[in-house]
């Protein structure tokens, strides 16, 4: 079954907690179907979704999933409702989603709470280090790898004299931080200003033109979703990429692709994922999404396929479908991915993917959504730092 290969070769008798029999378990899966991370969130769904049909279809692993989604709305208060509802009314055992990092935080300590397994959508550093715990595994790119891949490059080839602007939650901050603590790791950079902006604003004129009057070479954009569509709209509008590069870890996600058009031309950022990527078996998995939606997967649909892909294999390398058994096998668990080979990484249970930078340019025939030219890959073991420095140890 295309899509599967990782999979493959771990059959198992498997017992323990679970939906509708020994065999069976509940993944509550709550993505923020409204609110500014909408257009993110469909993939997500969609990912997890075409997972748990995977993972029901392959005959080497003796479990039967079945999914239940709800919407977080954006919100941790919402979230931590929902999780609870998937969890009490619909038996769920194992959790997948959000995208806000604010929210993914709340489901963090829900997790440990519950004692079931949860898979984070958000990238902020502390979901997986300074508030990280034994029943948290996330198969999303963290903000630190993403530093990794953008740092060296945004001063190397854009310039040191740097803006920081982020939206004010907890990826924005995690994104100031680990990309100007990496830049300064090897560069003499000048931070020449900083600016946020709440969650969910639609008015950026007045960030424009403050970064547009300061000496300010690069602008590095702790944003995603709506927020940075609408930031980077209102700073091409004004000229401001005439005299400014605009750099986001985000910048390369197909739906700010999509939503930017022109405007996103000769920008830059990190790529978690493209679909292009000849990396593990990512092209069979391009191949089902694309029959089964009619669309070419983003990132958020590839980090909820590997996040329930991840771990079925460490159910199956258990024999167990009781996740106080399944959190014991699946840290340091080498499996295949579309990523390439892969694992929860002992110390802090981050998945160790690989990340390239990247320049967003006009594609051929020179209009429609930007195409990305990919930098040098980083690999995953290169793009993390030790646990220790971001405060997880398990």
């Amino acid at each position: 079954m295309a899509g599967v290969t990782g999979l493959t070769g771990v059959a198992g008798c498997l017992g323990g907690g679970g939906g509708g029999g020994s065999n069976a378990i509940t993944y509550g899966v709550i993505s923020p179907m409204t609110g500014p991370y909408g257009g993110l969130a469909v993939g997500q769904r969609n990912g997890a979704e075409l997972a748990i049909r995977h993972v029901n279809e392959n005959a080497d692993i003796d479990v039967e999933i079945t999914g239940v989604y709800e919407d977080t709305e954006a919100d941790p208060s919402t979230g931590r409702r929902k999780a609870q509802s998937v969890v009490e009314q619909d038996g769920a055992s194992y959790l997948m989603g959000a995208i806000s990092s604010s929210v993914a935080l709340a489901l963090n300590e829900f997790a440990a709470e519950e004692e079931i397994i949860y898979n984070p959508g958000g990238a902020a550093v502390p979901i997986t280090g300074s508030n990280c715990n034994e029943w948290v595994f996330r198969a999303e790119t963290n903000t630190a790898q993403m530093a990794e891949a953008v740092s060296d490059y945004t001063a190397e080839n854009l310039g040191t004299k740097v803006w920081f602007h982020i939206a004010d939650y907890a990826y924005g901050e995690s994104v100031m931080q680990r990309v100007e603590r990496r830049m300064r790791d090897g560069h003499d950079i000048e931070v020449v200003g900083r600016s946020r902006s709440q969650l969910g604003s639609t008015n950026y004129n007045s960030y424009v033109s403050q970064i547009a009057n300061s000496d300010a070479e690069v602008a590095v954009l702790g944003m995603t979703g709506g927020d940075l569509i609408n930031f980077v709209k209102q700073a091409a509008s004004q000229g401001l990429k005439e005299s400014v590069n605009l750099m986001s870890p985000t910048m390369t996600f197909s739906v700010v692709r999509g939503a930017l058009g022109e405007a996103a031309y000769g920008t830059y950022g990190g790529v978690r994922y493209l679909p292009t990527l000849e990396t593990g078996d990512n092209q069979s998995f391009v191949e089902a999404y694309r029959s089964e939606y009619d669309s070419l997967p983003d990132n958020f649909a590839r980090a909820a396929y590997m996040s329930v892909r991840m771990t079925a294999r460490g159910i199956a390398e258990a024999g167990s479908t009781d996740p106080a058994e399944v959190k014991e096998v699946l840290p340091g668990l080498e499996m295949d991915t579309i990523l390439g080979p892969n694992q929860f990484r002992d110390c802090d249970h981050q998945a160790t993917n690989p990340v390239w930078p990247g320049e967003l340019v006009a594609p051929d025939g020179g209009s429609g959504p930007a195409t990305v030219e990919l930098g040098e890959m980083i690999a995953g073991a290169d793009a993390l730092p030790d646990c220790g420095e971001l405060g997880c140890s398990l």
